[in-house]
């Protein structure tokens, strides 16, 4: 059916215009609808676009969302007529109408895409101009609510026929199988044009619990969780936000399966690259523990970098340590660096250190000879263990029991729980072991005697043993001292030792080692056996010791 151009309301012409001007704006003005040219954008406002065709006139163009255009952009527009003010009504659309009946059925038959001016909403869909008045269901506009098929009406539009009835004058058109060819078409472009390495402009179009969906432009590509942060142990929606416009890196394309992997970590350095420089051994750090195994817990330094606590490393007292019963996910901790590999991203840590090594605190709490009380902790075959405190451990071997009797296990002596007071007999540093002794403290016969002389005061003692040098002497019972001796003639040393005077022991016994009529003076060589006088010249009560010279 041909169209019928509209007269144009006169324009106000200066005096000065010529006939041939006038005559020339009303042949454009009546055979300019339909024609293609090239325009440039002057301005945009919210509802329209204000392109200059090289007319007195601009024309006008609808505002799409789709397609943002800015002032100086270039672009091809074909005109649709004139509004009231007299501006050119402009298209991007392509396509012609079909003049007649005949153009119509070629376009049906060969499936072609038409252009159609909306005219208005009728009932289930739009009347459409395609030449004639065609009927698009509201289904195939394209329009996914009523508020946007009404925004429809006055636009012109590109359409396939769906239906022709010359007979009846019955025509349906498509818009949305146009948009969706259309949209197939933008796709194939614009993944023909990305390139695995590429970094590109995206919006996050949806999250999930792995990864992120980006519109590259009419394409999606997976933004997966790994590959948002180098930190570990987040969720997407930690790092974006839907709607968020992003910068993302493409790390891989299937042009079989249009899949595209795309990356945000890898646009910012791998924090591993300066980890060696950054955490050197013995620097102190504060991180979070984010997980915790069998073997240790992993505590992150910061994202992207995380070292492991291994158990051993754990406590310095403790013994088969769990690291479920010393840290638990999301603890703060403060740990030592022990060692960085960086080519194979490992940092181990120690808590421990960091803690501070309680053993050196008790190195100088229980000196050698110190006396402490503590409780018995667990019994074994080979001796006791007592709790110091601080995780200490104290270790009194079954023979430092008693001096009384000989035990067959400590349980004959000793019961957990028990208070006990020892002595602090070794103090074993690179063995981190205390071994204590509770006989040294139960007072003997030889502390008693030291305790009840001096250096200087005259004893009486019998001789058990002799060698070349020394004298071993027995002062009373359990109570033997050392006499230092002046060397002997080789005749003297050969002499027969005489016989024991049996009757003068039992008589200086009787009297508790003091001196007495049975006591040997004379200035003969020492003997085996004999009773003599001695002095005593060093008393050393910590070592138990009595040394002797002739008196």
């Amino acid at each position: 059916m041909p169209q019928t151009n509209v007269p144009e309301s006169p324009e106000v012409t200066p005096v000065d215009t010529s006939f041939a001007d006038i005559l020339n704006e009303f042949e454009q003005a009546h055979h300019a609808r339909g024609e293609t040219l090239e325009g440039t954008v002057v301005s945009v406002t919210a509802e329209s676009v204000f392109v200059d065709i090289g007319r007195k006139t601009d024309g006008v163009l609808p505002v799409d969302p789709a397609v943002p255009l800015k002032p100086g952009q270039k672009m091809i527009v074909s005109i649709r007529g004139r509004d009231e003010e007299g501006n050119y009504l402009l298209s991007t659309i392509r396509v012609d109408i079909p003049k007649d009946w005949t153009g119509l059925e070629k376009a049906f038959a060969d499936k072609s895409v038409i252009s159609g001016h909306v005219t208005e909403v009728v009932k289930g869909g739009l009347r459409v101009d395609v030449g004639v008045r065609a009927f698009m269901p509201a289904s195939r506009s394209g329009a996914r609510e009523l508020a946007d098929l009404e925004k429809l009406v006055g636009q012109d539009i590109e359409c396939r026929i769906t239906k022709l009835d010359t007979a009846t004058e019955d025509v349906v058109v498509d818009r949305r199988v146009v948009l969706e060819e259309r949209e197939r078409q933008t796709k194939q472009e614009a993944f023909r044009k990305l390139q695995a390495g590429d970094v590109v402009h995206g919006i996050v179009r949806t999250l999930t619990d792995f990864g992120a969906f980006v519109d590259l432009g009419g394409i999606d590509g997976l933004l997966h969780v790994s590959d948002m942060t180098y930190a570990r142990g987040i969720k997407p929606s930690d790092v974006v936000s839907q709607d968020q416009e992003i910068e993302v890196k493409i790390l891989k394309i299937n042009r079989d399966t249009h899949k595209i992997s795309l990356g945000l970590k890898q646009l910012a350095p791998d924090p591993w690259t300066v980890a060696a420089q950054k955490y050197e051994p013995g620097a102190r750090i504060r991180g979070k523990v984010t997980r915790v195994a069998d073997f240790g817990a992993f505590v992150e330094l910061e994202p992207g970098i995380e070292g492991l606590i291994h158990v051993s490393e754990m406590s310095w007292t403790r013994k088969n340590v769990r690291a479920a019963d010393v840290v638990k996910p999301g603890d703060m901790v403060e740990v030592v660096v022990l060692g960085v590999n960086g080519a194979d991203k490992r940092i181990a840590l120690g808590l421990k250190q960091a803690l501070g090594d309680p053993w050196e605190e008790a190195l100088k709490k229980y000196p050698v000879g110190a006396s402490v009380e503590a409780p018995v902790t667990s019994l074994a075959k080979f001796g006791a263990f007592v709790d110091l405190g601080d995780g200490i451990e104290g270790m009194i071997h079954i023979g430092d029991i008693s001096h009384e009797k000989r035990l067959n296990h400590p349980s004959d002596a000793l019961k957990v729980g028990e208070i006990v007071k020892a002595q602090v007999l070794e103090a074993d540093r690179e063995h981190r072991r205390l071994r204590l002794g509770i006989k040294q403290l139960v007072p003997t016969s030889i502390d008693e005697y030291i305790a009840e002389h001096k250096p200087g005061d005259s004893v009486s003692g019998r001789v058990v043993d002799v060698s070349a040098t020394r004298a071993k002497v027995e002062l009373g019972e359990g109570v033997m001292a050392q006499c230092k001796l002046a060397e002997r003639k080789a005749s003297e040393a050969s002499a027969s030792v005489s016989k024991t005077d049996i009757s003068s022991l039992s008589a200086m016994l009787a009297q508790k080692w003091k001196s007495g009529p049975a006591v040997s003076t004379a200035p003969s060589a020492v003997r085996e056996g004999e009773i003599r006088s001695f002095r005593i010249t060093n008393l050393d009560p910590a070592q138990k010791r009595i040394e002797l010279e002739l008196a």
